[in-house]
């Protein structure tokens, strides 16, 4: 019987240390009162935030006289003590007095707990300082925010690059549903620019967030096809904060889409550089006493981060001649070609001859290996630009830019810009044919 007995209270001493090893090892303040409002437990969070210890605290009767004013005792306690009668946990918000005298509003969960018979034994009180619950509840309401109302994109990505939460925004932006990315390597959606992406992503995992935000231009492949943007990029690392030392658990990206703002300052430097180039153009052109070279100043000029290649074709009689050219396997300037008015061999449907038909620019692309050849343009062309030479209302030829395969096709603003320079050749050229004639 003794022998029972003796096991009996050294399991139940065990089971006390065991629960007092575990309530001085949580974050939260926790205390708890017998029936009587006698307290029972006061964990190590209690005696940080008030500053009484343990063995100052347990055997008082509620807080009157040392964690609360006089003025309050009776209240506090009343509210504290009714929760043992009530279902549920109740929260209530009380000003206590630390040890050295100070206040410090606390938010409080309380809720009853009842013996072995089902009769009432006491209360349990976790409580925290207001500032603190508060910091954690925005801190909650911005992850929610962010994920759900957000006007950028977020996406917070795993170790192994792989998204595990995406918002709204960032799913729209990515042309697919926030679940059907989940999981899935950024590199199904993010056709060009991946590379780059995971590099910034490395960066963070291994060094930190870097400085400024970063500018990513990415294709992506979506249900209408591949679309290029740009993505102004802000990384965080995302670290545990229960690991003792800091364990990545992943980075979160946070991005805005500028690709339209990018694009129209491109446009405007693209602009300004053809104005200054016209300029240019113009100034040098007017010193040259023959005007078929002030025509070949001009491309000269035009040809400057605008194409590869620049072809002048001139009317004799109904025929095109080749009368200048940009040379071919080397850079250099255009130069005026003599001979004896051989005409080119341009076939029906030749974007040339489509261009004088229409009286207008006709861009084309190449659609075969032999595209240029079969064209008779340099054979490494793949982009074309064909527009008219008019002066005094006749069409004197035909003024062709060229692109390599290396270079974008033709947009509507490049043949606007033709037709710039085109106006300033055929000038120069109906010149030199009033000259010699």
């Amino acid at each position: 019987m003794s022998a029972s007995r003796s096991e009996t209270e050294g399991r139940a001493a065990t089971g006390a240390d065991l629960l007092a090893a575990l309530l001085d090892g949580m974050d939260a303040a926790l205390c708890a009162f017998d029936a009587d409002g006698v307290l029972t437990h006061w964990n190590r969070e209690a005696e940080r935030i008030l500053g009484w210890s343990a063995e100052e605290a347990v055997g008082r009767r509620g807080f009157a006289g040392w964690a609360v004013r006089s003025a309050d005792a009776d209240d506090v306690h009343r509210r504290l003590m009714a929760v043992m009668d009530a279902p549920g946990r109740q929260v209530h918000e009380f000003a206590l007095l630390r040890k050295d005298g100070g206040r410090v509003l606390v938010r409080t969960q309380s809720a009853g707990v009842r013996g072995a018979d089902g009769r009432p034994a006491g209360v349990y009180c976790a409580f925290s300082e207001v500032h603190a619950q508060i910091d954690l509840e925005r801190s909650i309401a911005l992850s929610e925010a962010l994920f759900e109302d957000a006007s950028w994109g977020v996406v917070l990505v795993d170790v192994d690059l792989r998204p595990t939460v995406v918002n709204a925004h960032a799913a729209r932006a990515l042309g697919a549903g926030r679940t059907t990315l989940l999981g899935r390597p950024l590199g199904e959606v993010v056709v060009q620019g991946v590379e780059e992406l995971e590099g910034a992503l490395h960066h963070v995992l291994a060094e930190g967030a870097p400085k400024a935000p970063v500018e990513l231009w990415v294709t992506l492949r979506t249900p209408e096809g591949e679309r290029r943007r740009c993505w102004r990029s802000g990384f965080l690392r995302l670290a545990s904060p229960l690991a003792e030392e800091p364990v990545p658990l992943g980075v979160g990206w946070l991005f805005q889409d500028v690709t339209d703002a990018r694009l129209a300052e491109q446009e405007a430097d693209r602009l300004r550089f053809r104005s200054s180039q016209l300029h240019r153009a113009g100034s040098a052109a007017a010193e040259c006493e023959d005007p078929m070279e002030a025509a070949a100043t001009y491309l000269d000029f035009a040809l400057a981060g605008f194409a590869d290649h620049a072809l002048v074709d001139l009317f004799q009689g109904d025929r095109l001649v080749r009368a200048a050219a940009s040379p071919t396997g080397a850079p250099g300037p255009v130069a005026r070609l003599t001979g004896g008015g051989i005409p080119v061999r341009y076939a029906a449907g030749h974007p040339a001859l489509q261009a004088v038909d229409r009286a207008g620019p006709v861009r084309a692309s190449a659609t075969s290996d032999s595209w240029a050849t079969d064209r008779h343009w340099p054979p490494d062309a793949a982009h074309a630009l064909c527009t008219v030479l008019r002066s005094r209302g006749r069409t004197l030829g035909v003024l062709t830019f060229l692109r390599s395969a290396s270079r974008p096709a033709f947009e509507r603003p490049d043949a606007v810009y033709a037709q710039t320079i085109s106006v300033r050749v055929a000038s120069a050229v109906d010149l030199a044919s009033m000259l010699e004639g």
